[in-house]
Formats: C-alpha cells, structure tokens, sequence
C-alpha cells in the first residue's frame, strides 16, 4: 500500500458537510517557511506522495461547502519539488479541460525535470459548470477535450517533431523540450466513476474512484468494466488503483488520546486499510484526525510513519 498526504493549508474548508472534512483552522494562517518543513518532514518520513487539489474559482453556490480558498496546483506542485528530495508529487486530480495541452505538457514537464523525474499526473473532467464557463470551455465537450489533451500531451512528450490535429486543438511546427524525465512519459491516473472514466483509465496507469461519496463494495464490477477493456491488457501487475475517499474509521482527537486510546485506532486503521487491500485498491490517503496545531499534525504524520506505515505495507 502506497500512501498519499495532502498538503494542508492548500484550501479553507468550511464546517464540515457533505462528505467534506472542515479544515483545521491552524492551517489558514500557514507561511511559507511552514509548507516547507511539512513538506520536507513528509518526504523524510517515508510518505509515497504528496498532492495538491485543483479549483481556479469556486463558484458562490459551492463557497458554503468548500470554501473560496484554493491555492494553484501546478505552482503548489513546483513549490514542494523544490522542497523536497524524494516522494512523489501530484494533484488529487487535475481538471484537464481546464487546460491548453501545449501549456499543461510545458508545465508538467518541467515539474518532473526539476523534481528529477517524481511527477504523477492524476486527472479528471471537472465538474464546476461555472469554472468552465468562465474559462471559456463548453462544459458538454470535457470529456472529448480531456481525451484529445492526452494525446496531445503525450506527442509532446515522446515526439522529436510533435504534430497533432484533433477536433480541438492545433499543434505544428514547433520544437518542444523539455521531454520529462521519466519516459516514455510521467504515470497517468484517471479519476471518475462513469463508464468513460473507466474506458480511460484502462489506457493509462490507474483508476482514482472518484468522488469520494463511491463505495468500496462498488468496487468489484467496476474493476471488472476496467479488465475488460483491451487497453488494459497487460498491466495487470502494475495498474494502480487509488483510494483517496473516507477509510471509514471514526477519528481520535490525536493530541489527547491515550497509548490506549492510540492503539486501538491504530488496530481499527490496519483492519480498514486490509479491507481496502482485499478490494485491490494499490494506495489511498493518510485519514488525517483532527489536530489544534501545525506541531500536532507532524505529530500525528510521524506516529503514523512509525505505529502504521511497516504493517500497512506489510
């Protein structure tokens, strides 16, 4: 099991609803030396990644819910590269159709030639009809765009003289480098939970159950729909499957539980994150209790590193 942190302080979640966790309030008054040393502490304890989500607005009916703070995940991405020195970074999950390919292939690669080739690249469609709108892209054509993206992106990556012409997007004529690092290009894992999603993922490198309301007992069919698909053939060893939902296990106020207290929540985790094995699911995030303070939370990241990460691994 491969487990991911998400960087706090990338967005204020307001009072908990919906399936949403409230922010920890000691996370909004985070500087920049801070999401340095988590990020650095996270890399040393061990973490497999560290992501960033991605909003560039968010639209006034969802403020209640999630919040008008997030910060921009290919800048947060570049900023823990450099803060960092070897767990892998990635979004949770970037909206492709926000994009332009030729910018989006510019920035990722350029994330995974300085991070020295530690870049994943989770993706969606999106789903805020309002961010759409005001960028300017039909809300109807984002999964046809996110598709074109792909190719489009990987001809960038793997050409010596990239030329794509789709439906949507022009490419000709112009030298691209950097290539990233990693080749023939950075692992692609696919969030969604509709039909398309599937088909999607199975030509790519993994399948991010998403949103998070989908239930592991759905599981099963699903990974059936994915196997079945002819892309898929062959990455039967290596196809990730990411569960970044709720584990299900009822949280422990971690600054002042007892040893007690400590161990049992620890049992309840290693039970849980069985189950998810059992459901085949390859990585998931770190369920995060509640903290007061920025030195509970790296308390926490290291009785985790310490008391679950060597049996959750096994």
């Amino acid at each position: 099991m491969k487990f991911h942190v998400g960087l706090p302080g990338l967005h204020h979640i307001p009072p908990a609803n919906d399936h949403v966790p409230e922010a920890p309030h000691w996370t909004f008054t985070l500087a920049a030396p801070d999401y340095q040393r988590i990020a650095t502490i996270i890399d040393e304890l061990g973490y497999d990644v560290i992501a960033a989500p991605e909003h560039f607005a968010m639209p006034y009916e969802e403020v209640p819910r999630l919040g008008p703070y997030w910060m921009h995940a290919l800048s947060v991405m570049a900023f823990v590269a450099g803060a960092t020195q070897r767990v892998r970074i990635d979004t949770h999950v970037l909206v492709l159709p926000y994009h332009h390919p030729l910018a989006l292939a510019k920035a990722l690669a350029t994330i995974d030639v300085l991070s020295g080739g530690r870049l994943n690249v989770s993706l969606g469609v999106g789903h805020a009809v309002r961010e759409f709108d005001a960028l300017g892209v039909p809300f109807r054509e984002r999964g046809a765009r996110t598709d074109e993206m792909l190719d489009a992106m990987n001809i960038l990556w793997t050409a010596d003289e990239p030329v794509y012409h789709g439906r949507f997007y022009d490419i000709e004529g112009l030298a691209f480098e950097p290539k990233p690092v990693q080749r023939p290009r950075p692992p692609i894992y696919v969030g969604g939970n509709s039909d398309a999603a599937l088909r999607r993922a199975a030509r790519y490198d993994g399948w991010q159950p998403n949103p998070t309301t989908f239930s592991l007992e759905e599981m099963p069919s699903r990974l059936d729909y994915i196997r079945a698909q002819p892309a898929y053939q062959g990455k039967e060893g290596t196809f990730d499957i990411s569960w970044v939902g709720s584990l299900g296990v009822e949280p422990v106020e971690f600054g002042s539980a007892s040893g007690e207290a400590l161990s049992a929540y620890r049992d309840r985790l290693l039970e849980r994150l069985k189950t998810l094995g059992d459901y085949e699911v390859t990585s998931t995030s770190v369920p995060t209790p509640p903290t007061g303070s920025q030195e509970e939370y790296l308390d926490f990241l290291r009785w985790f590193a310490a008391e679950v990460l060597p049996d959750a691994r096994g």
